[in-house]
């Protein structure tokens, strides 16, 4: 149940910030709202992308300190 909570506010946070700053910038009621619902949708559609983006990276990093650690080993 906190997690509904903590993700419905996290939501309304993304929401909030979306509408006022595109309404700070254009003064629309219209526009800021627009940006409140679509703000929300980007992030869930883009975030995985993000976060295999950054896996591979944590992966590739990974993959280098083990080598680099095996390699003066191999030169004995």
């Amino acid at each position: 149940m906190q997690l509904i909570a903590f993700k419905t506010s996290q939501v309304g946070v993304h929401m909030t910030v979306a509408f006022g700053v595109t309404y700070a910038f254009t003064g629309s009621l219209a526009v800021g709202g627009v940006a409140a619902i679509v703000e929300p949708i980007c992030n869930v559609l883009l975030m995985p992308l993000h976060d295999k983006l950054w896996a591979r990276v944590r992966n590739r990093q990974s993959a280098r300190k083990a080598q680099s650690r095996l390699a003066p080993m191999t030169s004995r």
